[in-house]
């Protein structure tokens, strides 16, 4: 596209993107030069085509039929942390959580260690209200910068995403470029101490080195997901290539050859066993987007 400076792919394969590594491609995928190139770019597609951000792919289901529209990607030109006066940590919307808990902790700013236990990206966390280890992006959210699908630019203090467990009121298609945490003043030891504790915890505990997508439901009230599934008898169980994993029942994984159905499937399949079983009905976490 002319006057466009990032990289634009027609029929672009999505699995590659994304932890479980299934899934059909984008229609286009565009992986912006800067959030001025991004501008351009959404303001020429002028909300014409559905648009979705896409960071590390963690916590998503790329359905086997492909995505409409446009799969935002942003790279290295949004991975961007810097800390500033007043222990607040600027950061672009691509930079992975361990990079920004580490600056912190770097610049001696505490409030920020969970980040190093979530598997993903800022843009995913401030959509997501992404949290692990007793705390959440709304506790330390200032604001974020978003471009809207047509294109407009503009700051959205934390307040208007109206933040609730694993959910905000971030409008549908909006690309978030930047965000702004606020830390409090801590002793760099004693922050890398609790970010090893919790890359301890989430080795112990987690699959980390097979193909999941984290945590897949949420907890919840007054419940923890992965003790329903397991009471549901749902530990280990298999759909085509996806299996419950047998660490962590609240964690799905492609055992090599899964398709995005036989994943979602299975979830569905263990939320099904759950409700008969406990009378919960669990929510999915993992986001599922795209064609069947």
């Amino acid at each position: 596209m002319h006057g466009i400076s990032g990289k634009l792919t027609a029929n672009a394969p999505l699995a590659k993107l994304v932890w479980f590594k299934a899934g059909g491609a984008a229609d286009w995928l565009f992986e912006p030069a800067d959030a001025a190139d991004l501008r351009e770019f959404l303001a020429r597609v002028g909300g014409a085509m559905p648009v979705m951000a896409l960071g590390l792919g963690s916590n998503l289901i790329i359905r086997d039929g492909g995505v409409p529209g446009v799969v935002v990607k942003l790279g290295k030109p949004f991975a961007n942390v810097e800390t500033n006066a007043d222990h607040i940590v600027s950061c672009g919307a691509g930079a992975h959580g361990i990079l920004v808990a580490s600056a912190a902790r770097d610049a001696g700013i505490a409030g920020l260690e969970f980040l190093r236990g979530i598997p993903g990206t800022v843009g995913g966390f401030v959509r997501m209200n992404g949290g692990a280890y007793g705390a959440e992006v709304s506790d330390i959210l200032i604001d974020c910068d978003v471009v809207m699908p047509g294109g407009a630019y503009m700051t959205l203090p934390a307040a208007d995403l109206q933040y609730s467990y694993r959910h905000s009121a971030l409008p549908e298609g909006a690309v978030v470029v930047s965000a702004r945490f606020q830390g409090k003043p801590g002793d760099p030891a004693h922050i890398g101490a609790e970010m090893d504790r919790i890359a301890e915890a989430r080795e112990e505990s987690q699959p980390l080195r097979t193909k999941t997508g984290g945590s897949t439901f949420k907890n919840p009230e007054g419940g923890k997901a992965w003790k329903l599934v397991d009471e549901a008898g749902c530990r280990g169980l298999m759909l085509g290539g996806a299996q419950v994993s047998e660490k962590h029942t609240n964690f799905l994984i492609n055992t090599g050859d899964a398709t995005s159905a036989n994943i979602e499937g299975l979830g569905e399949l263990v939320r099904d066993k759950v409700k008969v079983q406990s009378g919960y009905a669990l929510e999915w976490e993992i986001q599922r987007v795209g064609r069947p």
